[in-house]
């Protein structure tokens, strides 16, 4: 595996010597359609891919790396599996024209298929060999439409090869500079006798400022201003600024704001996080753009990222950065109280997820006070599978509904 890795480099390394070439990049959706049993529901599913490629000028064929992932495929005994690939090509494009770009590749790669749950993982060798167009847009952006043909050629699960039939499209976007041309002949000039030049006196022209205030007459729109007076970059007089929050008391609509306030065009306190609560009043005033706030423009629930382990009240050492992160919010805002609240998906029975996602709330809720946190501020609570917000049917909607929220109260 670690020779198959070192493809790319010797392909894409091995090109430096090359002239300046450009390349592109192509996110890709596709489905999947397996010939083969590799254990799979059903075998066929969705997928994702990115492909880089690097462009020669004077090659027709591209070293390409494509990585294919498929995320959430139903295993056949239960539990979701991941499929991930990376295949190393050849792409062979055929002569552009104002339509249409088509080509050809092959190339090999690896074969990653992995289940949690069955605890099976199983990397091997596949080969590939495709075909599709490119449709432009523009001339750096264009439609790309392939299809792959893709065979492993051993498979330790089921002991037999695994055909696949991949169809994808997505969009290409070229960038980096193109090969240079090569440069023009330089034709040397004949140097031609100039007649002596005689030399001429420039006289510079002093501007007039009439009043004094630092502003040419033909700028200046108040040309008549007293001496020593605090004039504009159009030269007439700044009006006074009684509340010194740098608003001239004609254009402060809030004449009257606290020394040292930061205020708006209009002389008025801002509100920096946006979130309908001015600064002046705001006790969390850096909250994320866009959270919704109580009115003391604090977040009013939080979504904590907090993994477990499987069926466990254990939290995982990956989640322990935003344990901190909250801890640390809750000892600076000693005027709130959180309702710790956990929930589960909706397998399993109705009274094992309810005891399941009180334990947790009880984790984070322990690991909390273990920060720090006044214990007397926090509370904990598990709801189960109840009000989910997402789709239990999904792998993605459980994820979403496997979750913990904090709910802020003033003390």
């Amino acid at each position: 595996m670690k020779r198959l890795l070192l493809l790319p480099a010797l392909l894409f390394g091995t090109a430096s010597f090359a002239a300046d070439s450009n390349y592109e990049i192509s996110p890709m959706l596709g489905y999947n359609l397996a010939e083969g049993n590799i254990g799979i529901k059903g075998d066929d599913h969705f997928l994702g891919g990115l492909e880089l490629q690097r462009n020669y000028k004077n090659s027709k064929i591209s070293p390409e790396i494509s990585v294919l992932y498929s995320p959430s495929a139903d295993y056949e005994d239960g539990g979701d599996t991941s499929i991930t690939r990376f295949l190393f090509n050849g792409v062979y494009s055929f002569s552009k024209n104002a339509k249409m770009t088509p080509f050809v590749k092959a190339g090999l790669g690896i074969e990653n298929v992995g289940n949690e749950i069955q605890k099976y993982n199983e990397t091997g060798l596949v080969v590939d060999a495709g075909a599709g167009i490119k449709v432009p847009f523009t001339k750096a952006l264009a439609l790309k439409a392939e299809a792959l043909y893709l065979a492993k050629v051993s498979d330790a699960h089921n002991k037999s090869a695994d055909n696949n039939l991949i169809a994808m499209v997505g969009l290409t976007y070229s960038f980096g500079a193109e090969a240079k041309k090569a440069p023009k002949e330089v034709v040397e000039e004949k140097v031609v006798a100039q007649p002596e030049l005689t030399p001429v006196v420039v006289v510079a022209l002093v501007e007039k400022d009439s009043d004094g205030d630092g502003v040419y007459d033909k700028l200046d729109k108040c040309p008549n201003t007293p001496a020593n007076s605090t004039v504009s970059v159009d030269g007439c007089p700044i009006s006074m600024d009684d509340d010194h929050d740098g608003v001239s008391n004609a254009k402060d609509k809030c004449p009257n704001t606290a020394l040292g306030t930061k205020v708006d065009t209009n002389g008025c306190d801002i509100d920096a996080d946006k979130d309908g609560v001015l600064n002046v009043n705001d006790i969390c005033p850096d909250t994320p753009i866009g959270e919704a706030v109580n009115s003391d423009g604090c977040p009013a629930k939080v979504n904590l990222q907090i993994n477990f382990g499987n069926n466990s009240a254990a939290i995982l050492s990956s989640s322990y950065a935003e344990l901190d992160k909250y801890a640390d919010f809750l000892k600076k805002y000693t005027n709130y109280s959180a309702k710790i609240i956990g929930y589960t998906d909706s397998r399993g029975s109705a009274s094992y997820n309810k005891k399941l996602s009180l334990k947790r709330a009880r984790a984070v809720m322990q690991a909390l006070v273990q920060r720090g946190v006044n214990p007397s501020h926090l509370s904990a609570i598990g709801m189960g599978e109840a009000n989910p917000v997402a789709d239990n049917a999904t792998a993605e909607g459980r994820a979403q509904n496997r979750r913990i929220e904090a709910k802020l109260t003033r003390n």
